[in-house]
C-alpha cells in the first residue's frame, strides 16, 4: 500500500523536527529515570508533594522520547521516499 505525500509541512513543523533531530533521543530516557531517582529521594526525605510533584514528569518525558524518536523517523523516511511512503 502506497499513501502519496499530498500535504506539505509547515514551517513550525520543519523546524521542531530539525532542532529535535539534534538531540539524542536518549536524553529524554535519562530524564525520566532523574525525575523517577529525585522523586524518591524527596520521598525518602519525607517532601511527599515536592516528591509526588516530581514524579509526574517520568511520563511526559517518556512521551517526549516517543515523539522524538517517530519524528526522526519519518523525518529519514522522507529523505530515503520523497514521493510517498511504501507501507508494505
Amino acid at each position: 500500500m502506497i499513501f502519496e505525500n499530498e500535504n506539505t509541512e509547515g514551517t513550525a513543523a520543519k523546524a521542531i523536527e530539525e532542532e529535535t533531530s539534534k538531540l539524542p533521543s536518549d536524553l529524554f530516557l535519562y530524564g525520566s529515570l532523574a525525575a523517577m531517582g529525585t522523586s524518591l529521594a524527596l520521598k525518602c526525605l519525607g517532601k511527599r508533594h515536592a516528591a509526588l510533584f516530581v514524579g509526574q514528569w517520568a511520563s511526559p518525558f517518556c512521551c517526549l522520547e516517543s515523539i522524538i524518536s517517530w519524528l526522526n523517523n519519518m523525518g529519514m523516511m522522507r529523505k530515503i521516499s520523497p514521493k510517498g511512503f511504501n507501507l508494505n
